[in-house]
Parts: structure tokens; sequence; C-alpha cells
């Protein structure tokens, strides 16, 4: 049985970094495979002590590692038109580092952007934080439909006999939030925007659920099946800049696509989430997170 990387399906850490890295131009083949093998040995040296390391690859740096490609996978594509779009920035390698001591963490995110300087350059920072009871800054909480126990790994993890096995399907998206207008609105009308209450988390129902509202748009069948994820957003930002930083695993890539499809007005019937009236997409990647043993296999190259 193939087992995942440990990072993905620990939850409750406080402090969080995400790391972006883009290939630069003249990085050989040999020099990607070399440097990125020194990185993942030095993060294994630290991983379940004090955090927990997660690593994911764009679909042309997995190309050029050599490694058998899952069904599927592929760069992001832009979704949407005009202001109401999730935009492509199809990066090439994903670090996500998590736990409650953020010097460790920060340390670790040092020391992979040290060894990987000669092959890529990092492209987006985001530290992230868990704010209060696993909620988003607009006082929601995130991830209640989340998947439980042996269920993560059904959702999450792509199925035993298929090409990456044990490894994950990721998408990865930064949200910039306008929390001064959200705010502004009465509770009531904030739980039309989300379509859940807000103390409690509780799925409004019937004719108090809008058909535009977040819950409605990302609650996808296809063929009577169910397009589940397993959400690991976390909060991100300060005062003046802030959202989240949605990240998401999946056993089938395809589950996003039908998601956003949904959310940004591609469904058959056109309707657009009302989530982006008060939140906008600022990047967008697919990634490939090998397994556990994948990923060492990639060590010892």
């Amino acid at each position: 049985m193939s087992l995942p990387q440990a990072g993905i399906i620990v939850e409750g850490s406080h402090r969080h970094i995400f790391l972006e890295f883009e290939l630069l131009d003249a990085t050989s083949d040999a020099a990607l495979q070399a440097s990125l093998a020194n990185a993942i040995r030095a993060l294994q040296d630290l991983d379940g002590r004090q955090l927990n390391v997660v690593w994911a690859f764009g679909a042309d740096c997995w190309q050029r590692l050599g490694r058998s490609q899952p069904a599927g996978l592929k760069p992001f594509s832009a979704v949407g038109n005009g202001a109401v779009a999730a935009p492509a920035t199809q990066r090439s390698i994903l670090l996500w580092l998590n736990g409650d001591e953020y010097s460790v963490l920060f340390d670790a995110a040092m020391k992979a952007n040290e060894l990987l300087a000669d092959v890529a350059s990092v492209s987006l920072e985001i530290n992230g934080f868990l704010y209060k009871d696993s909620r988003d800054l607009s006082g929601f909480i995130d991830g209640t439909e989340n998947p439980k126990g042996e269920g993560q790994r059904k959702v999450a993890l792509i199925p035993e006999g298929q090409p990456g096995a044990g490894g994950s399907f990721v998408l990865s998206q930064q949200w910039q939030h306008n929390l001064k207008h959200f705010r502004a609105m009465p509770q009531h009308e904030q739980e039309k925007v989300i379509g859940r209450t807000k103390p409690d988390s509780v799925e409004l129902k019937g004719d108090a659920m809008p058909d535009d509202s977040h819950v409605s748009r990302s609650d996808v069948k296809i063929d009577g099946v169910a397009q589940k994820l397993y959400r690991r957003s976390v909060p991100y930002g300060g005062v003046s800049q802030h959202g989240l930083y949605f990240l998401a695993f999946s056993c089938e890539i395809e589950r996003y696509d039908h998601i956003l499809a949904s959310m940004f007005g591609k469904a058959d019937d056109g309707i657009v989430d009302r989530l982006n009236d008060f939140s906008t997409p600022l990047t967008g990647s697919y990634w490939f997170a090998p397994s556990a043993t994948e990923l060492s296999d990639l060590a010892s190259d």
C-alpha cells in the first residue's frame, strides 16, 4: 500500500509557510534532480519533528523529473470571464511547511530556498495561520464538510493500481478578501453568501439556500458522484492585505474543473458564486503531491 506524505493529513497546525517556486530558464534536468534531492533529504531529517513537510510539483516539472505521469495531470488553466475569473499562474514546485513553532518553519524554508537557489526562485511566499477555531477571516468555519478518518484517504489519494497511487492532485489559489465590504453586511446576509450559519456552520436548507451561495456552487455532483475534496486552506496576511490560501487534495484532477466551472459561471446554469463579490483569486496552480515512497525515491536520485 502506497502511503501519502504525512503532512497532508496532519490537522490543527497553528503556523504555515507556502512557497511556490518557478524553475530558472537555464536549469538542466540533471541540476534540477540533484538540487531537489538535496532539498528533500534536508527536510526529511526534520519532518515530523516540530514541523510537517509536503512537496508537490507542476505537470511540466514532474515530467522533467522522469517520473510516470498520473492520469490527467496538467497545468492550471484560467476559468471565467472578465472581472469574475480564476487566473492561471502555474508554477513548478510547491513546498508546504506546517507546525506550531514559526521559527522552526522559517529555518526549514530558508534551508529549502538555499538548496534550490541554483535551479529555482520563489515566485510566491504565503505565511498562513490558524484563525480562532479553524475559521476563515470572514468569521465562518472553513472545511466543515471535510472527510474524516479513512474518508480523507479515499477523497484525497489516487487509488492503488493507478499511476501515482498514494499521491494526490492538488489545487492552490491565493484569494484576497475584501473584509470591509463583507463585514458591512448584516450576519443573515453574510450567511446567504456562504450558505451556512456563522456561529455553528449549519448548512442552510430549502428556500433559505440561495442558488449563488458558495455552498450551492461548490457542492457539485457529476453523474450522481459528489465531487468531494480534502481542503487544507488557511488564512494569511495582515491588516492591509489578507485572505485565504486555498489548498485542496483530490483523487481526481477533474473534480477541481467541475467545481471551478460551477463557481465561475461556466456550468450549464451560468450562475456565478456570490463569494466572488467579496474575495478575488490572484493565483492558480495544479500540482501532483507524490506518495511518501516516491518522494523518497526522488531524494535518493
